[in-house]
């Protein structure tokens, strides 16, 4: 009786669409029924799509998450990252299952809203038979990279040690061909069988991902009814909006906190590193552990490629900026050599539209649509749904300890 029949709210979701759409202005939604009592409701709030346009980075996250309510079906999300590399959720929707069909379906809704065609995105993933095939269909030019955690969770199934993670990560950490290959090597030289098994994943298909951290915050809401699951998650995007402008409010300098921490550690390690010039654009810059690469000011790129590949002055290019200050050039502020990504004014226009509050049902408009939706087949689930996700053997291990030493624990969180 507080959170609604799980029936009857299917008869009324038109009607919520249309309140949804008139309180947030360029919202989309989109509803596909089937011949069969099946329905599919996609969701993209008009201020989020605004947002994600000016934050400047066209990197999306896809994954799914059953629902728990007695009806079967998934809640597919779409999540980019905010200039402080923090998760912006961006479109939502619940579908039957989570099947090539489905996702071909919210893909094609989503490049239509977010005209995608022309666009050079990329979409990390974990390794979801339906969504790998649906991607190559729908966006065949688009980079798809797969989440490295969901692989080293499937290969820690059967090589369990620490070194084993140690060696993935820093082979997924490269930005240099010949830094990857010597990585690769100094791997396959540990354990053949494992360097294989990883082999046969493309090795430009790893990244991290930023997704458990959304449906971290929709456990709550997957058991409910339809509309009051997706009102849940619109009252979540709603106050996350908020609570981010209460952080942006304290900042102070030019850059997101994360893109000040980041430019600090780079500056620290500059100072370990000197810089030659060649008469043109182009500076030397050697350190103390005899690594050398080449700093082209007039491209602003670097041979190790992290000012590229991040968008932040990499410690060889501040060595070199250090060099032209000392002589006496005119430089500039170190923060204006940075991505304007990282720059605090971006992450505020980004947060700048809000999602707006809706009135209660009984204030909505009604549709005029003659058909009334109805709610696929009815399952009942055995024995008692489960809240929590199932913990992976990292995060059992983490729990335990923190058990044991419950004063260690909470420290570390």
């Amino acid at each position: 009786m507080v959170v609604g029949d799980y029936t009857k709210q299917y008869a009324v979701l038109r009607d919520y669409v249309l309140e949804l759409q008139a309180t947030n202005v360029d919202t989309t939604v989109k509803i596909q029924v089937e011949s069969e009592p099946n329905c599919k409701n996609s969701t993209s709030l008009g201020a989020l799509k605004k947002g994600f346009t000016i934050g400047m980075r066209d990197f999306l996250g896809l994954d799914g998450a059953f629902m728990k309510g007695p009806f079967p079906g998934q809640i597919l999300i779409v999540v980019g990252v905010d200039s402080n590399h923090g998760i912006y959720p961006l479109a939502y929707a619940i579908v039957e299952t989570e099947n090539t069909d489905s996702w071909k379906w919210f893909l094609e809704c989503l490049g239509d809203d977010l005209d995608m065609a022309n666009s050079n995105f990329t979409f990390i993933s974990d390794r979801q038979k339906g969504l790998i095939p649906a991607i190559a269909h729908i966006f065949p030019c688009v980079e798809h990279k797969y989440c490295l955690r969901h692989i080293y969770k499937n290969m820690r199934k059967v090589w369990r040690t620490t070194e084993y993670k140690e060696h993935l990560w820093n082979c997924a950490k490269a930005t240099t061909i010949p830094e990857f290959e010597t990585l690769m090597r100094e791997f396959r030289s540990y354990d053949v069988e494992a360097y294989e098994w990883i082999m046969k994943i493309p090795p430009h298909h790893c990244a991290r991902s930023h997704l458990s951290v959304f449906n971290s915050k929709l456990v709550k809401g997957r058991d409910k009814p339809i509309i009051t699951c997706l009102e849940f998650i619109r009252e979540y995007l709603m106050k996350r909006v908020c609570n981010v402008m209460k952080v942006i409010n304290k900042c102070t300098g030019s850059l997101t906190p994360t893109g000040e921490r980041l430019l600090q550690a780079n500056i620290s390690s500059a100072s370990q590193y000197t810089a030659r010039w060649n008469g043109v654009s182009k500076y030397q810059i050697k350190g103390p552990w005899h690594d050398q690469h080449v700093v082209d000011m007039g491209q602003m790129t670097c041979s190790c490629r992290k000012w590229e590949l991040t968008g932040m002055p990499c410690k060889n290019a501040i060595a070199r900026i250090n060099e032209m200050s000392d002589n006496g050039e005119q430089v500039g502020e170190l923060y204006t050599y940075v991505h304007k990504v990282y720059w605090l004014e971006t992450w505020k226009s980004m947060c700048s539209f809000t999602v707006d509050p809706i009135k209660g049902r009984s204030m909505w408009p009604k549709s005029d649509c003659p058909t009334t939706l109805t709610p696929p087949p009815h399952h009942k689930q055995p024995g008692r749904p489960k809240k929590k996700r199932r913990q992976t053997a990292d995060e059992k291990s983490v729990s335990q300890s923190q058990k044991e030493n419950p004063q260690q624990g909470q420290c570390e969180s």
